[in-house]
C-alpha cells in the first residue's frame, strides 16, 4: 500500500520535473534576468513619489513560476436513506488530486505581457466530483484522471495604461510581473484564463492552493462563470481603476451546452460579467466591497419545461430535452475587512432567480458564506495561517421539484429529495514549513449534503502538500 501510494504521489511529480526542465532549455538564453519569485496571491501596492511618466522596468523580460499541489481527503462514513446517480457514496475511498502548473510571462512593449501556463494534472474529488454542491475540494476538476495528463490552463495577453496620479510598485506574483505603474490605470486582459483570476477576488478565501478548499466558500456559491470543466475559458476583460475604486467588465465564452467542453473559440453562448469594488480603511484596516452583476445568455433549460415533459411522458425530468435560447442573470455581495493586525474576516452572499438549470459551476442559487482567518505571529508563527468559514447554501423552490423529481443537475442528483439547506463549515491550518513549501490539515463538516435530509452529516478530513518557486 506505501508503495501504490508513493508511485502516486511521485508520477505527477516526475512529470512536472519533466516540463520543467524542457521550458527553462527553451527559454534559459534569453532569460538572464528572469524573476523567480516565488508564487504569491497578494499583488503589494506601495505608495511612490516619481514623474507620472515614468515607464515600467524592461530589464526582467522573462519571468518563470512554478507550483504543485497534492489534497487528499477522506471522508467518514455515514448514514444515507437512499443513494442515486449523482450520490455521494456513504463509504467511499479516500480521493486525491495533483496538479503541477508552470506560469511563463514575457514582457512585449511598455505596459504589456502574455502568459501561458501549462499543466499536469491527476486525481479525482469524491465520486468524481459529484455529490455535494458545495464541493470540499476546489482543485477538483468535473473531469478526473487516474494517470497524469497535460493541458493549457492559461495563455493570455494583458496590456496596463497608467494615468495621471501616484506611482506605485507592483510585487511580482505568478501571472504578474512587477514593476512602477500608476495607481490610476486602465487594464486590459485577453486570452484563455479564469473569470474568478479577475471577478470576485478575496484576500482571504480565494484559492485552494493556499487557503479555503470549498467551492462555496472559495467563490461566490451561485456565481456561474463561463468555465470549461476545469474552470478556465476564452475572453476578455477591461477594467478601470480610480485611487479607491476600480470598475471592471468582461465576456468569456459559455461552453457549447452546460458543463461541456470547450474545443474551439465560439462566443455564440456567453457569460457578461461587471463588477465594481470599492477600497477603504476603517480604524487604520484596510477592506473592499465588491457588487457583482453576471447574465448567462445561451441554450439552456428552465426547471418547469422540464417537469412539463416529464408528466406529460410519464418519465424522470431531464433538462437536456428542453434547453432553448435563454438568459439566467445573478448577483454576488463580496466583502473583505482587516480587523486586527493579521485578523482578516470576509463575507459573501449571492443568488440568481434559480428558475433555470445551472450552467457551468455548482446547483446553487442562494449562498451565504464568511469566516475569518489569522496569521500565526501571536504564537510565533508569523507565515502560518488559521481559517475558519462558514457556509449556507439553497436552491429554489422550482430547483426543489426537478429534484425531488429525480432530475440531475451538473454535481448533486440522489433521484429524490427530501429538501434542506446544505450547511458546510471548514477549518484549516496552514503550516508555512519553509517560505516555499506549506503542509495544511484541513476539516469540513456538510450537514445535508445536496440538499437532502435523509443522507449524512458528513465529516471531511483532508490534507494539503503546496510548493511553489
Amino acid at each position: 500500500m506505501t508503495k501504490k501510494i508513493l508511485l502516486t504521489l511521485l508520477s505527477p511529480l516526475r512529470c512536472a520535473i519533466m516540463l520543467t526542465v524542457v521550458v527553462a532549455a527553451l527559454i534559459i538564453p534569453d532569460a538572464c534576468g528572469a524573476d523567480t519569485t516565488g508564487a504569491t496571491t497578494e499583488i503589494t501596492v506601495v505608495p511612490q513619489a516619481a514623474p507620472p511618466d515614468l515607464p515600467l522596468p524592461v530589464s526582467d523580460d522573462w519571468a518563470l513560476h512554478g507550483q504543485i499541489t497534492n489534497i487528499t481527503q477522506k471522508h467518514r462514513n455515514f448514514t444515507a436513506a437512499y443513494s442515486g446517480a449523482q450520490s455521494l457514496s456513504p463509504r467511499g475511498p479516500a480521493e486525491e488530486t495533483t496538479d503541477a502548473t508552470l506560469m511563463i510571462g514575457r514582457r512585449l512593449w511598455d505596459g504589456a505581457e502574455m502568459w501561458i501556463d501549462p499543466e499536469i494534472d491527476q486525481g479525482y474529488g469524491f465520486n468524481n466530483t459529484l455529490g455535494i454542491a458545495g464541493f470540499p475540494n476546489g482543485a477538483a476538476y468535473k473531469l478526473g484522471s487516474s494517470t497524469p495528463y497535460a493541458r493549457i490552463t492559461r495563455l493570455f495577453m494583458r496590456q496596463t495604461f497608467s494615468l495621471e496620479g501616484d506611482r506605485a510598485d507592483l510585487e511580482a506574483a505568478a501571472n504578474q510581473f512587477g514593476g512602477n505603474t500608476g495607481v490610476n490605470n486602465v487594464t486590459i486582459t485577453a486570452g484563455k484564463f479564469s473569470a474568478t483570476d479577475i471577478f470576485d477576488t478575496n484576500s482571504y478565501a480565494h484559492d485552494p492552493r493556499v487557503d479555503f478548499l470549498n467551492w462555496a466558500i472559495i467563490d461566490g456559491g451561485s456565481y456561474d462563470y463561463g468555465a470549461d470543466p476545469w474552470g478556465f475559458t476564452w475572453g476578455g476583460t477591461l477594467e478601470w481603476t480610480q485611487n479607491w475604486w476600480t470598475l471592471r467588465g468582461g465576456i468569456f465564452q459559455l461552453s457549447p451546452q452546460p458543463n461541456g467542453k470547450i474545443v474551439r473559440i465560439n462566443f455564440g453562448a456567453t457569460s457578461s460579467n461587471l463588477e465594481l469594488e470599492a477600497r477603504h480603511n476603517w480604524g487604520g484596516h484596510p477592506g473592499k466591497i465588491k457588487l457583482l452583476a453576471w447574465i448567462n445568455q445561451g441554450r439552456m433549460a428552465r426547471y418547469q419545461d422540464a417537469l412539463l415533459l416529464s408528466q406529460q411522458t410519464h418519465t424522470i425530468p431531464i433538462v437536456a430535452s428542453v434547453r432553448r435560447e435563454s438568459s439566467r442573470p445573478g448577483v454576488v455581495l463580496n466583502v473583505e475587512q482587516e480587523i486586527a493586525d493579521e485578523v482578516g474576516v470576509f463575507l459573501r452572499l449571492s443568488a440568481d432567480r434559480g428558475d433555470k438549470e445551472t450552467y457551468e459551476f455548482s446547483d446553487i442559487n442562494q449562498s451565504l458564506s464568511g469566516g475569518f482567518s489569522i496569521k500565526g505571529s501571536s504564537w510565533r508563527r508569523h507565515d502560518d495561517t488559521v481559517g475558519v468559514a462558514g457556509v449556507v447554501n439553497r436552491i429554489s423552490g422550482q430547483a426543489q421539484s426537478y429534484f425531488a423529481a429525480g432530475g440531475m443537475g451538473l454535481l448533486v442528483g440522489d433521484g429524490q429529495l427530501n429538501y434542506a439547506p446544505e450547511k458546510i463549515v471548514e477549518l484549516y491550518y496552514a503550516w508555512q514549513v519553509v517560505p516555499t513549501i506549506a503542509i495544511t490539515l484541513d476539516y469540513q463538516h456538510v450537514t445535508h449534503p445536496a440538499y437532502s435530509l435523509d443522507r449524512g452529516p458528513v465529516a471531511i478530513y483532508g490534507a494539503r502538500l503546496h510548493a511553489s518557486f
